[in-house]
């Protein structure tokens, strides 16, 4: 008969376990070797956990790299906007924090270490958190719908009425008031003409889509405009704009609702969707898989489920940790 029993670390265990790692990647002293191999030995369940941290580590290092650098840039952006005088110091913190605490950056701190999200809410009027779908009406009655993870940003003081979409996006039902309605998102507008529409930030630009009316599009000050009407997209980046096309906006609109949907989408935008709706980071590692394409109609409140049906269709490796860390590869 098989004595072995299969040990299962606890939450507080893993976290330890993690960050033993990382001391022990720093060079630690004899003591805190001495005091490691103790921890190591008082309980089977730290040397499973530690088993793990050793697989995570070595998945995620360079991930984890990339997000300590960005964290740090982001701090940085985030006190020049506070006008602290520490800019000095925040640029050297990226190196540290990717080796020193490289899982523990993106673990320990949860959600509660994202300092992009501190830069673009600072100066937001709105802000729904990941996995919330917002509803807000503004003082002229016209109302927008926050995507999960977004933030805007209001201004009816200069004779129009202007929204600056900081973070994520925002689907508008506009009031007629005689004032001019833009929505302003990276260097583009969305200037209205009557409608209903979304826009959308994107890595290096935005995208708006039409579902009722009609939108004058432009992707910087003097760029052409674009009139988009009911059932058109658009994406724009960089002061140039795409040629605009058909689509199916109620599909692709449906985010309200609780749905995503996909027709032929790379895994990769699929995955940064999902990451809007989950309370942590999902790291994807493997370039091929990626641009692997993805169809179909998948509900937004529970990522995990998600993922989980892709993994039996993709056959990816999916690895969780203490619930804010997802990596795929």
């Amino acid at each position: 008969m098989n004595n072995f029993q299969t040990v299962t670390p606890t939450p507080a265990q893993e976290q330890a376990a993690l960050a033993w790692l990382s001391l022990l990647h720093d060079q630690p002293s004899s003591g805190d070797q001495a005091t490691f191999s103790q921890w190591l030995q008082a309980d089977p369940a730290h040397a499973e956990a530690y088993a793990r941290a050793q697989v995570l580590w070595e998945l995620s290092e360079v991930p984890a790299r990339t997000l300590a650098d960005e964290d740090a840039l982001a701090l940085q952006r985030y006190l020049n906007a506070m006008n602290r005088s520490r800019r000095h110091s925040v640029r050297r913190w990226s190196g540290a924090l990717a080796m020193a605490a490289c899982l523990v950056l993106m673990i320990s701190f949860g959600t509660g270490w994202q300092p992009s999200r501190w830069v673009d809410d600072l100066g937001a009027d709105y802000v729904s958190a990941p996995g919330e779908i917002r509803t807000v009406t503004l003082a002229d009655q016209s109302q927008v719908t926050l995507d999960a993870d977004s933030a805007i940003a209001v201004d009816f003081s200069r004779g129009e009425r202007h929204v600056q979409v900081r973070r994520g996006a925002g689907f508008f039902s506009v009031t007629h008031t005689g004032e001019p309605f833009v929505v302003d998102a990276e260097k583009g507008q969305a200037r209205v003409l009557g409608t209903q529409f979304e826009v959308r930030l994107q890595p290096h630009g935005a995208q708006v889509t039409v579902l009722s009316g009609r939108v004058a599009v432009t992707a910087d000050k003097n760029a052409a405009q674009q009139i988009l009407t009911a059932g058109q997209q658009v994406a724009y980046g960089e002061g140039t704009a795409q040629p605009l096309h058909g689509v199916d906006s109620e599909a692709q609109l449906a985010w309200r609702q609780g749905w995503l949907n996909y027709y032929k989408a790379p895994l990769a935008d699929v995955v940064q969707d999902l990451g809007r709706y989950y309370p942590g980071r999902i790291v994807l590692l493997n370039d091929e898989l990626a641009k692997r394409r993805v169809s179909g109609s998948f509900p937004s409140k529970n990522p995990q489920a998600v993922l989980g049906s892709l993994q039996g269709v993709l056959g990816f490796e999916q690895h969780q940790v203490l619930g804010h860390l997802i990596i795929l590869r």
